[in-house]
């Protein structure tokens, strides 16, 4: 019999750190972290890395493993994880959890990514630097017109995914959508996914918190160190792009505050309307 990898997804602040907790201790496994900004070693509070009660409380991977100054991909994720799921399959584990929001990082594991072609790097770099001059707002505009289906499905906010997007296009006057295939990969384990769900206003109320909590805890110190890196991908991330306009003295610090929670919650509805078109997903609503 094949091993059994459960993923606990839902949208962000949910649940899902205590619940795959929980379903790792029944099963006797370690968690899978499948978060594209926890791995990062930086970015502790903004991300809501497990508390070191957590962590202790079982084995965790990709949490805080990486620095920002190391590209890392949806596409090596997929490497690395599959890798390492097998790896614990083969050492004697029947049942594996997994635990995470991040939706291309969750389709890299259980579909494959599609080989896409790689730009220039004249190209990038003056995507780059439209997105520093012109902003993000302007160049999903232009996302939208050459690539609307690509538009609807990211997060337009992530400069980074929308000038991945706008460079396929201009490389080579196709979209991005043109090149996946959605020929999914076979695996050699069987998934199940469950998805945590909270009655809106819940989760609204709990976002809210978690930013408020993420601020007492030191939030704008954290930012602030990342100063020197901010043009990175990794801090193309709610939570930090807010606060460096803070610091560039373009809102005040709760303007910041609120449009931390704002951008939050939007994600949080982009996550739920990307899964809901999976019909594999049992989904549970807590309370």
């Amino acid at each position: 019999m094949p091993g059994k990898l459960i993923i606990v997804l839902g949208p962000t602040a949910v649940g899902k750190t205590d619940y795959s907790i929980s379903l790792a201790k029944k099963y006797d496994s370690p968690v899978i972290s499948c978060d594209s900004r926890q791995i990062y070693k930086e970015m502790r509070i903004g991300t809501a890395v497990p508390s070191a009660a957590q962590l202790a409380a079982v084995q965790h991977y990709f949490i805080q493993t990486k620095s920002v100054t190391e590209p890392y991909s949806a596409g090596q994720y997929e490497l690395d994880a599959v890798a390492l799921i097998e790896k614990l399959f083969a050492e004697g584990h029947e049942t594996l959890v997994m635990s995470g929001g991040t939706m291309f990082y969750i389709d890299a594991v259980c579909k494959g990514l599609d080989d896409l072609p790689s730009a220039s790097p004249e190209l990038r770099a003056s995507l780059l630097e439209r997105l520093k001059n012109e902003g993000v707002t302007y160049l999903a505009e232009e996302l939208k017109k050459a690539d609307p289906e690509t538009y609807y499905s990211i997060d337009v906010q992530n400069g980074q995914r929308v000038i991945r997007a706008l460079e396929v296009f201009l490389e080579t006057g196709k979209p991005l959508s043109w090149y996946k295939t959605h020929t999914e990969k076979v695996r050699s384990f069987e998934i199940e996914k469950i998805g945590l769900t909270r009655p809106r206003d819940v989760l609204y109320s709990r976002i809210n918190q978690r930013v408020l909590d993420m601020m007492d805890e030191g939030l704008v110190e954290e930012v602030r160190s990342l100063i020197p890196y901010r043009n990175l991908t990794a801090l193309q991330t709610v939570g930090y792009k807010e606060l460096f306009s803070y610091f560039d003295g373009v809102n005040t610090l709760e303007e910041a505050v609120m449009s931390i929670q704002s951008h939050t919650r939007n994600y949080a509805k982009k996550q739920m309307t990307w899964w809901k078109r999976d019909s594999s997903i049992q989904w549970t609503e807590l309370q």
